[in-house]
C-alpha cells in the first residue's frame, strides 16, 4: 500500500554541495528501485541546532516528500543511519493529516456557498425612500 512520508534529514554543515547532490540522487534511486516515487526534494539550508549533535551547532537541512510502501521507508533510513555525513533525521507518515486537511477544507467550502440572495424589493418608484 503506497503512503506519503516527509523524510527530513540533517547532514553535516561543511557538506559540499556535489556531495549533497550525490546523496539526495542516491536516495531518489533507492525510492524509484523500491517502486515508489519522490514527489518533491527541498534543500531548507543552514540552520542552528537546538541542541549539540555530534559536535556540531549547525546542520544543512533536507526535506524529501516520498510516496511509497513501509519496506521502502525502512530502506531509506537504514541508508541514512550509515551514511555519515547524516547527523539526524526523521520521518513521518503524511496521508492522513492530508486526507484529514481535505476533509476540513470541503467542509469550509460548503459551508461557504452562498445562499440565494433574497429578490430586491421594488421602493415603490418613491424616490424618497432610497437613501444614501
Amino acid at each position: 500500500m503506497n503512503r506519503t512520508y516527509e523524510l527530513m534529514f540533517i547532514v553535516r554543515p561543511d557538506m559540499l554541495e556535489e556531495d549533497q547532490d550525490k546523496l539526495i540522487s542516491t536516495l531518489e534511486s533507492a525510492v524509484t528501485t523500491s517502486g515508489g516515487t519522490v514527489k518533491s526534494v527541498e534543500r531548507m539550508g543552514k540552520r542552528r541546532l537546538a541542541y549539540m549533535v555530534r559536535r556540531f551547532h549547525e546542520g544543512l537541512y533536507m526535506l524529501l516528500t516520498v510516496e511509497g510502501g513501509g519496506g521502502l521507508i525502512h530502506e531509506l533510513e537504514r541508508r541514512l543511519r550509515v551514511t555519515e555525513p547524516v547527523i539526524k533525521f526523521i520521518t513521518v507518515r503524511i496521508d492522513e493529516e492530508q486526507k484529514r486537511l481535505d476533509k476540513i477544507k470541503s467542509i469550509k467550502e460548503a459551508r461557504r456557498k452562498p445562499a440565494p440572495a433574497p429578490a430586491a424589493e421594488s421602493s415603490g418608484g418613491d424616490p424618497a425612500a432610497v437613501t444614501a
